[in-house]
């Protein structure tokens, strides 16, 4: 039985996630919020169960769609054999029946794929002040308040210019590219918008770790950025 971590500990978070690059991704930013350490990967809800028959974990980062079964019924069978480990929900679905059933399995927290090393550091800090809290409650107030920092605030605002739509429809162009990418020119055509506008969008895209950009070099003239999607 996994038991809870001593107050003041680190805590112990076991990542599962199919994807290696992604899982490796989801590995290196948990070592990076202070008071979290991965203890173990798993590519699999088996393997999970593995890990955790043998070692102490307090938080999984749990992706909801393994390649033996959903996440969901994972979170079940834990529960039932006695696991007590949260869980944060790694998800590109956004089924809201998923989310509530997910609530009475010791889902305490979505993050929707894709997602940056901010929005995950984010979460993790917010579940370490929650699972922080000890004592009893005065009062009312006290409680909202100790799950409300569950809850993270509204949506980060967008540099000044740029709509969450359109930024959506680049994100999903970018996403549905070769994996070698494409160019600011063939991105605006795909999204229906100006070259400059996209480029304005990928570039953003850029800043917040979510794509890359490369150069490529052709027969003449200077190289074309290529603006590429990064998995997980």
């Amino acid at each position: 039985m996994t038991r809870p971590a001593r107050q003041g500990a680190e805590i112990r978070v076991l990542v599962v996630e199919d994807d290696p690059v992604a899982a490796d991704a989801h590995v290196q930013y948990v070592d990076r919020v202070p008071g979290f350490r991965t203890v173990g990967k798993a590519h699999s809800g088996a393997e999970a169960r593995r890990v955790l028959d043998r070692t102490e974990v307090d938080l999984l980062l749990l992706d909801l769609y393994l390649p033996d079964g959903h996440g969901l019924q994972l979170a079940r069978s834990l529960r039932a054999a006695g696991h007590q480990a949260d869980v944060i929900a790694v998800t590109s679905a956004r089924d809201l029946t998923v989310v509530r059933e997910g609530v009475s399995l010791g889902v305490v927290q979505y993050v929707l794929k894709p997602f940056t090393f901010a929005t995950l550091r984010d979460r993790l800090v917010r579940y370490a002040e929650f699972r922080g809290a000890a004592g009893e409650a005065d009062s009312q107030d006290e409680v909202d308040r100790a799950l409300a920092t569950l809850r993270s605030p509204g949506p980060a605002a967008l540099p000044k210019g740029l709509s969450a739509p359109t930024l959506e429809r680049v994100t999903q162009t970018l996403r549905a590219a070769a994996p070698e990418g494409l160019t600011a020119t063939a991105a605006a055509a795909e999204a229906g918008l100006s070259r400059i506008t996209a480029r304005r969008y990928l570039e953003h895209l850029v800043s917040t770790g979510r794509a890359a950009r490369s150069p490529q070099y052709g027969q003449v003239g200077r190289p074309e950025l290529h603006y590429r999607w990064l998995s997980g």
